[in-house]
């Protein structure tokens, strides 16, 4: 399971490992908790159509990348804060599919070099997944109207945080590097397809030559 706040975090964060992942016959899951319906400056624009365009291109990026099933909770984009009700939702999500492992944002990471900012969003929705996955998702004391839904507790073997300030496992992913790059081109509405390529095909990448891996803080529990 991937858990993101918005439609095209997984591809930036993870998507050559998912490629991977699913080409070797693991089944994926995708968790957006939002459907960017913040991320654009049209005027004309409304939120239902954002969501709508911004779901469909994410769920384009996931056919590509052989992910099984796209979620999307549609939480207010910009929004989201640490509340139980997300945290209980996530927890649900985690009950229903039961993975093994799940990727999560890193929720300490606020800033990029000298020229980005963390997203809130994502800070919290690392912050949120860690908490459902341990020991939430896995204590049936937690959240017992999950119970009586039927979601029973889901201890998860396995946690991938993307993006990570202290990494501990590097990926290659030369082999689905081809397959990345086609699936941030889904995202129409938030990149320019010549950009993505000359991200990752020109040596741009914030100043440094790019590098084909994935990088994650990987903690196994139990």
């Amino acid at each position: 399971m991937v858990i993101m706040a918005h439609p095209d975090d997984p591809e930036f964060a993870c998507a050559g490992t998912v490629a991977r992942w699913a080409a070797q016959g693991t089944e994926v899951i995708y968790v957006l908790i939002t459907s960017g319906d913040k991320g654009s400056d049209d005027p004309d624009m409304t939120r239902e159509a954002l969501m709508a365009l911004r779901e469909q291109e994410e769920r384009a990026a996931a056919r590509l990348l052989g992910v099984k099933e796209v979620v999307f909770l549609r939480y207010p984009d910009g929004e989201l804060a640490p509340t139980l009700d997300l945290r209980r939702d996530l927890v649900r999500e985690i009950r229903r599919y039961r993975p093994d492992a799940v990727v999560v944002p890193d929720p300490t990471r606020r800033f990029w070099d000298s020229g980005y900012i963390n997203h809130s969003d994502h800070r919290v929705a690392g912050e949120v997944a860690l908490d459902a996955i341990y020991p939430a998702a896995g204590n049936r004391r937690f959240f017992p109207e999950l119970l009586a839904e039927g979601f029973l507790p889901h201890a998860v073997r396995e946690v991938y945080v993307a993006d990570s300030t202290e990494p501990n496992l590097t990926v290659d992913i030369s082999a689905t590097l081809d397959l990345k790059i086609a699936a941030l081109k889904e995202h129409r509405s938030q990149l320019d397809p010549a950009q993505v390529d000359k991200w990752f095909r020109g040596g741009e990448n914030g100043g440094e030559t790019f590098r084909p891996v994935e990088e994650f803080r990987r903690i196994v529990l139990g």
